[in-house]
């Protein structure tokens, strides 16, 4: 308003500028409050009319035309800022919703059961999201700490729908049940009452007893990653591929139990193929099995955050699909 004010005085009325004052309380409406664009919107209106008495504008047709146009934005301005400031406070309140859903659903995980350590890291590939498809939980029953993470089919507020499904029945059966075959029938229970047509959520799920190993339960899931004293890494793949859940399919594999070795200074990591298949700007997957010495870190927090942060620096970009990981620890003696 300034620039305009100061072309107008130097270069007379005949270039036309002074309608230009408008743009003033136009922008005011994207920053600020509503005081703020009122207060701009009338500096504008008294410009115009001094430069418009400066001008002997003031009795000319287009002398009315400016005054009228630079009222009618200014106007519009306070409206617009009134109307932002709404919108920010409701987006505000809706965020806080989500964080509350999220602290329900998406939990954090015990850091400590027995032998146990354990760090949870959540990526969402929806803008200002914190919760997506994916999921984790970790529980300590009477057999021993039970595991699951999984991946939903789909995205959006429908996958969040059937994550909280399969999270809330995953709680209660790792509870009650007294394996994890019972366990995985609960899921499909509680699956086959919420899904609609052909969707499927693949999912891992993890018993470890002290002493015993870990044994797995894997739902057509990535298998996780083990990852050695020695720094050796391998795959704890299951002994044939499942059907995911919520299908079941008669005529399709059912997963089998499988025992892996699960001694101190072991580490597991579960993840969903928002990591696995994180693809590069030349189409190449993440190299998660190169990573291992990434989680040498003392605090697996820090491990993990390492992990995340290469995986965002292999995409170079921001993430296509929802990335959560889940570190077990085996402390030694």
């Amino acid at each position: 308003m300034g620039i305009v004010a100061l072309v107008d005085v130097v270069a007379g009325p005949a270039v036309g500028f002074l309608p230009m004052m408008a743009l003033g309380p136009a922008f005011a409406g994207l920053i600020g409050n509503v005081r703020r664009s009122v207060v701009i919107g009338a500096v504008a209106l008294v410009l115009s009319l001094v430069l418009s008495i400066y001008n002997s504008q003031v009795d000319d047709r287009r002398g009315y035309t400016t005054l009228i146009s630079v009222a009618g934005v200014a106007v519009a301005g306070v409206a617009a800022t009134s109307m932002r400031k709404r919108r920010e406070a409701e987006l505000a309140s809706v965020r806080s919703i989500a964080e509350a859903a999220q602290r329900v659903l998406l939990r954090p995980v015990p850091r400590n059961a027995g032998q146990l350590r354990a760090a949870v890291s959540y990526t969402s590939a929806m803008a200002d999201a914190r919760i997506g498809g994916d999921l984790y939980e970790m529980v300590t029953s009477p057999t021993g700490v039970r595991v699951i993470v999984g991946d939903v089919q789909g995205k959006g507020l429908e996958a969040v729908e059937t994550a909280a499904v399969v999270v809330g029945a995953f709680r209660e059966a790792a509870f009650d049940e007294p394996d994890l075959m019972a366990v995985g029938k609960r899921l499909e229970r509680a699956l086959a009452r919420h899904l609609l047509g052909e969707k499927f959520v693949t999912a891992v799920l993890a018993e470890v007893r002290e002493r015993d190993g870990a044994t797995l339960l894997n739902f057509g899931h990535p298998a996780p990653l083990m990852i050695r004293p020695d720094g050796s890494v391998d795959y704890a793949e299951p002994p044939e591929r499942a059907m995911p859940l919520g299908l079941d399919l008669e005529d399709g594999p059912a997963p089998v139990p499988h025992q892996v070795p699960f001694v101190p200074g072991d580490q597991m990591l579960f993840y969903t193929d928002g990591v696995s298949e994180a693809r590069d700007r030349a189409n190449r997957f993440y190299p998660l099995e190169e990573r291992g010495d990434l989680l040498k870190d003392p605090d697996p927090d820090a491990a993990l955050t390492a992990v995340r942060l290469d995986l965002a620096d292999h995409i170079g970009g921001p993430p296509h699909d929802d990335a959560a990981m889940l570190l077990l620890r085996y402390r030694g003696q």
